[in-house]
Order: structure tokens, then sequence, then C-alpha cells
């Protein structure tokens, strides 16, 4: 095993993973070092974890080769989207067949994501997988960096990279500042059977306490994103299945099919006589629960000399839209495509600031426009339900609005990275 290398990278995830796959194949020796191995074999379950993937995510993972990998083990298309709000009538229906597209993107369980991209990066000569390896210890130099081991090797490289997430320790151990704060929010995540087929059709209700999603699964599942305060989270989590089921269905239509209770909540019309329960009918079974606590953060700064963040360690934001992983995926191709055109040291900080140029303002406006939206539905003023359920309505309506949003949705709107961009037939 090399100890000297142009490029290592902490944390070997999606993110990190996907700039490792970017780089292979080059003229860069990459380390990643990644303390936990990955599953590799998948039990029946689903991982609580999944990812929505845009269009744009899709070109990246097939132009690295990485997306057969997951086609072979199991993604979901969706093809329609429906949103509203439960405290007025204000609705949204995306469909792709009226973008002429075959879908408006994937749900992925992480698991699978990382699998496929790790299989990837072992059939490149130029990468070295350190796993399990901690790092403990890190120096910036002006020529070049040191990581240090926690079983006492010393790797040298021109750079490092973060990519180990929100808690990042390599963003803690260069100085780098954070501004952000936490919601009063945890997301609960859990995946659920329903006696209707979903429709290849994702599900989102804006409820009073926050957001609650229905994201298409393979099988008639679907995976569950309920944002809610801490408490009541916590309550979700311990409660007996049974209960739990009994909980969702009221969420989502304020009705509990034969259990006699009546609903005040009111719902939006999809079809003549047909609402979001009686599109899915009953919750029959639920896999386990967990809970994380939802919070904005955004790194002060995405570069050092000999040294780049990226995904989770630069940014967090809301997955009420799910966009967390797309802008991780953006940041990952956009600093390989820096780093292959940047020459023989890829550590210089003129080199590494185009990155950040071209990175920071898209992912500050989706953290804002994330955290808007958050505060816009996630309250019980009367003047603002009246305006969000108006602004949901002429949305659906407007169809060259609408069209705009959903372009974005798919991650096509904007200047793309050359590994987003569709590969050429």
């Amino acid at each position: 095993m090399k100890h000297s290398y142009d490029i290592v990278i902490i944390g070997g995830g999606m993110v990190g993973a996907t700039i490792a796959c970017a780089l292979g194949g080059s003229q860069l020796h990459v380390g990643v070092v990644e303390p936990v191995a990955a599953l590799r074999s998948f039990p029946e379950e689903f991982d609580n974890r999944v990812s929505a993937i845009t269009r744009a995510t899709q070109n990246v993972f097939v132009n690295l080769g990485a997306w057969d990998g997951m086609a072979a083990r199991r993604v979901q298309p969706y093809r329609e989207m429906r949103v509203w709000d439960a405290g007025g009538n204000g609705a949204i229906h995306f469909d792709c067949t009226e973008l002429g597209e075959p879908n408006l993107g994937h749900i992925i369980e992480n698991r699978v994501i990382l699998a496929a991209l790790l299989d990837r990066m072992a059939q490149f000569d130029n990468i070295d997988f350190l796993c399990p390896a901690e790092a403990q210890g890190m120096h910036l130099g002006d020529e070049r960096a040191e990581l240090y081991l926690a079983d006492g090797r010393t790797l040298h490289a021109k750079l490092l990279i973060g990519t180990d997430g929100s808690s990042s320790w390599v963003r803690e151990q260069s100085g780098i500042d954070t501004t952000g704060w936490a919601y009063d929010q945890s997301a609960v995540v859990c995946t659920v059977k329903t006696s209707k087929s979903h429709r290849d059709t994702a599900w989102q209700r804006f409820l009073p306490e926050g957001p609650l999603a229905f994201l298409p699964l393979p099988h008639g599942y679907s995976s569950i994103v309920w944002s809610t305060g801490h408490e009541r989270a916590g309550e979700l989590c311990a409660m007996p299945a049974s209960q739990f089921l009994d909980e969702l269905q009221l969420a989502l239509t304020g009705t509990i099919p034969g259990a006699g209770l009546a609903g005040s909540l009111r719902l939006p019309r999809f079809a003549p006589g047909e609402t979001f329960g009686d599109a899915l009918g009953r919750m029959e079974t639920v896999g386990p629960r967990a809970a994380f606590a939802l919070r904005l953060q955004h790194a002060d700064h995405y570069v050092r000399p000999r040294l780049a963040l990226a995904g989770n360690a630069a940014h967090t934001l809301h997955p009420l839209a799910g966009q967390g992983l797309n802008i991780g995926i953006a940041d990952a191709v956009e600093l390989a495509e820096v780093l292959l055109a940047g020459g023989r040291d890829p550590g210089r900080l003129s080199l590494l600031r185009r990155y950040e140029r071209a990175r920071k303002g898209d992912n500050i406006a989706m953290l804002a426009a994330m955290d808007g939206f958050k505060r816009l539905f996630s309250n019980r003023s009367t003047p603002l339900a009246w305006l969000r359920n108006g602004g949901l309505n002429v949305t659906n309506r407007v169809a060259p609005i609408k069209h705009f949003f959903m372009r974005r949705a798919l991650g096509l709107g904007g200047e793309l990275p050359r590994l987003a961009r569709a590969p050429r037939s």
C-alpha cells in the first residue's frame, strides 16, 4: 500500500466515492480513507436511508459507469409527484409526460448507490481504498498535507478532501467554522407497505408540524420521511407498529379507515371522488423506524490551501425536497473536473477557489430556498396558509411556471458540469 498520493479523500461514502470514480483512470494517484466497511450484499429489507436521484445525478452515475450496478440491484423510477397542503386546498401535480421525459427521477437506497460506486472504484488502478482506516490527525503544509491514521501510518498528499459528513472531522481539524441553526424537527424514516399501488408516484403532504413524504420503492413499498417535533418523533419510533400505522394513516388522510374516527383535515381531490387515502389504501406493514434531528448548516469556506470540503461536510439542508445528495454529487463532479484540469499540483489555493466559486452560490441558494419552504409550510399562520395554497394552485395551473420547477427538480436547469450532462448516444 502506497503512503504518498496526489489526493487523499477522507470519507468513502457516496460523495467521496463519486469524486474518486470521477478521478479514476487519470494520472492522479488517489487514496480513499473510510473507517467503516460498506454493506455489499443486500437483505430483503429496504434501507431506511434513501435518496431521490435527479436526472442530472443519474447522468453522473451513467457517465462514471456506476448506474448499471445500481439498476442491477434495485432502483425505483417515479413518474409523478403530488404535493398538497393539509391546511388548505392547495395542491400541485407534476407528471413526466408534460416534459416528454420517461420519469422525474429515481428513489434509490443509499447503500445501493454506495455499493455500485465502490464496485466501480475498485476497477481503477490509480485508486487505493483504505478501509477500515481511521484518520486521527492531519497537518496542512505549504507543499503537501499529511494525514495520520489510527494504525500508525502517515499518508502524504498534495490535497486532502473532506467528504466525512455533516459532523466533519476534517472541517473541524482545519478550523473552518459553519453558519446555521437546528430546526425544531426530527425526521422519522421507515419503509411501509400499502394495500394499493403507489403508482410510481412520490406523495408529499405539508402538515403544520412538518412535511410527510411517501417515496415509491420496488414491489409496492414506500419509504417514509416524516418531519415532526423531536418529542413526537421519539414517540413515533417507540410505539408499537400497529399504533404507528394508525398514526401514519391519520396524518395522511385525517381518518383511519374502519376505525370510526372522524377527520378534520381538508383534502384536495386528485380525481373525481379520490383523495390521497383512497389512492394508497390502508397502511399494512412497517419496517424498523429511526429518527434524526434536522438542521441547516453551511461551511464558511469550502477550501483552504491543500484542503477542500464537499457534500455534507460543506452543507446540510432540510430534506423536504430531497436535494441533499444531488447537490453533494454536483460538488463532487465540479471538484473532480477542476482537479483534472488543474495540472500537477491539485492542492494549490488558486485552483481550489475555482471549485468554491462554482458551487458556493448555487448551494447557498438551495439552502435558502429549502429553509424558506420549511418556514412557509411548517406553521399555522392564516395569512401564510393563504399565500402558500394560492402559490401551489397558481403554479399548478400556469404551465410555463410549472415546467420551470419540473426542470429544476430534474436537475436540468442552469449550466451543468460535463459529467452531469446526458451521455452521447
